[in-house]
């Protein structure tokens, strides 16, 4: 659980470490850029808590993609794993959210002694890590948000989610956002992830036309 008051304070100490930023983001925001420096994505990941959540949570930057390191339950097994992620397409419309992320570097390893079937399978090294979105399209029974794998890529929608999906809010917000406002790419230097937008001001009418319906 995020608690306000330690996110507010956690903020103003970084701030106060690296006045910088506040010059910095300011720059970006220019250029419709928006950074968020790993070390905040650090702090959130450490606040994830409980019993099947990741642990011993790693983040650093690869650029242009982010390595995640973290030792998580598999099916009972202890496993390490990490991976070079890059998000090479974001596209946002009215009745879709299409994320495609890249999964390079993929590494899984025992975070101790295990005799069960994933451990066996880790063990004998017949898993292709080199094409993870292969090894996802064959799992059974995917989340819904999975739409394609194929190599090293693996798509998700998370309009495919039921959660999102039957959210009349969530539906009017990307219908009125989606006419004007998209991502270009998503990028890291050595200290940030980077967000950059691209605004379409051709699409206004479009959804001002939507935010009346929506009022």
């Amino acid at each position: 659980m995020f608690r306000p008051r330690a996110m507010l304070q956690a903020a103003v100490g970084y701030v106060r470490k690296n006045p910088d930023e506040v010059v910095r983001a300011a720059v970006n925001a220019t250029g419709l850029r928006f950074g968020v420096p790993l070390a905040t994505l650090r702090w959130f990941a450490g606040q994830i808590n409980g019993k099947k959540a990741p642990k011993d949570v790693e983040i650093a930057s690869v650029p242009p993609a982010l390595r995640f390191a973290a030792t998580v339950d598999a099916m009972g097994t202890a496993v390490r794993a990490s991976a070079a992620i890059k998000i090479d397409e974001v596209t946002i419309a009215e009745d879709s959210v299409r994320i495609g992320v890249r999964l390079r570097d993929v590494k899984l390893e025992l975070a101790g002694d295990s005799d069960s079937p994933v451990a066996t399978l880790i063990k004998s090294g017949a898993l292709d890590l080199s094409k993870p979105g292969n090894l996802v399209k064959f799992v059974p029974k995917k989340p819904a948000a999975i739409v394609e794998a194929e190599g090293d890529r693996i798509v998700l929608d998370l309009m495919k989610m039921p959660k999102l999906a039957n959210d009349p809010r969530v539906r009017k917000l990307l219908g009125i956002v989606s006419p004007v406002l998209g991502i270009r790419a998503i990028e890291t230097d050595r200290d940030h992830l980077y967000v950059k937008l691209r605004a379409t001001p051709t699409g206004l009418l479009e959804a001002a036309s939507k935010l009346r319906d929506a009022i």
